[in-house]
């Protein structure tokens, strides 16, 4: 068991942070307030391989592994925790197609994926069908050489702004065989669009309801068989997990090393308040639970490269107690900077609200419980 990075993980993680502090960091706080979705910035990551970077390397990606991305988007997220997300569930849908659908398809959409020339989004979630995602309703039925959609999509990130989307529809019957997956392009009669909804935290990047009204998609956009679709999509959130899961890490080492700095520099009672032993307790608490959440995402992103049989049990457990962890670490360090942590002038309060939603979305909280128990008794 080596807990060490290789020669070319320190590189990776290097030019990631290096990204961050120069195009990420310096605007962060402008984003958030002016719900700037900074797409050429992320054109920026594209061209240093983050857009694709556990997708193949004959379509343009980087070839690299699920590990080697947890490293890069905890890097990207300690600059800026929202737009690292939607590059995370970028890298998602387009790995969807990399994995599963035909050369043809492949070949139409990836190099234009890993560059970013086309952006995407990832289309489970619906207005009924939240953690019940199975239950979804959106319907895509065969028409000759294609598929006729109706139905929504909710909570989209990218919403009205991507270029492509990943569309789960239901093909067959009830339950989770009758669901196919679809690349569905912007601008295809029959797509439209919610209004951007307005958000606690995540405010650089764009959410909208994406409705289908007899929306036309070829039938070589479905992304492989009828009726996998549901299990692609749950082997695309195992990876979506731990992505996630790296944000929060990386956000909250942002707090929690803003919040060392703070209380070195801040005095109270004629003393630093690093000198007081019960906020000294406070941190310590911080930089352990810290440590702990990264070494469980760091294990199960082995464990998913690896291909192991319990897999999807350790990325749901990395999943469920790093967004907590890393919620908690921001919160905490929130307090220990009194009143001025509620200022917009420091960076704690953003961070506390763009990590909330990590606890919610790639399936909420309790939803990883049951996924860790309905393992244990496989």
């Amino acid at each position: 068991m080596d807990f060490e990075l290789s020669e070319d993980q320190r590189a990776l993680q290097a030019a990631a942070q290096a990204f961050a502090a120069a195009e990420l960091a310096p605007f962060s706080a402008q984003w958030d307030r002016e719900s700037h979705f900074p797409v050429e910035t992320l054109r920026k990551a594209a061209g240093l391989g983050f857009a694709g970077v556990y997708l193949s390397e004959d379509v343009g990606g980087s070839g690299l592994s699920r590990l080697d991305a947890s490293l890069i988007f905890e890097a990207l997220a300690y600059g800026d925790v929202a737009t690292t997300a939607y590059l995370t569930i970028h890298n998602m849908a387009a790995w969807m197609i990399d994995r599963f659908g035909d050369p043809e398809l492949r070949a139409r959409y990836l190099p234009r994926l890993t560059t970013m020339e086309l952006v995407a989004s990832y289309c489970l979630t619906e207005p009924g069908a939240g953690s019940d995602a199975a239950a979804l309703a959106t319907i895509a039925k065969r028409d000759g050489e294609a598929y006729v959609l109706n139905g929504s999509k909710a909570f989209i990130s990218g919403g009205g702004t991507s270029d492509i989307y990943v569309v789960m529809a239901r093909t067959g019957g009830a339950g989770a065989g009758g669901v196919s997956a679809f690349v569905v392009e912007a601008g295809t009669p029959g797509l439209s669009f919610g209004a951007r909804e307005r958000k606690m935290g995540w405010n650089a990047q764009p959410t909208a309801q994406v409705n289908f009204d007899g929306v036309r998609v070829p039938a070589s956009n479905r992304i492989g068989g009828e009726g996998e679709g549901f299990r692609f999509a749950m082997m695309g959130l195992d990876g979506g997990r731990l992505n996630i899961a790296s944000c929060s890490l990386g956000g909250a080492g942002l707090a929690l090393d803003t919040a060392q700095a703070y209380l070195a520099e801040r005095r109270q009672f004629g003393r630093p308040l690093r000198d007081f032993q019960a906020l000294q307790f406070k941190l310590a608490d911080m930089a352990t639970e810290l440590e702990a959440a990264r070494l469980m995402v760091r294990r199960a992103a082995a464990a998913l490269d690896a291909g192991r049989p319990d897999a999807t049990k350790l990325c749901a457990m990395a999943k469920r107690f790093a967004t907590d962890a890393g919620f908690h670490v921001a919160n905490e360090a929130l307090q220990l900077h009194g009143g001025y942590g509620y200022l917009a002038d420091y960076p704690l309060e953003r961070i506390v609200r763009d990590l909330r939603v990590h606890q919610i979305l790639e399936g909420t909280n309790e939803i990883m419980r049951v996924i860790i128990a309905r393992e244990m008794f496989r």
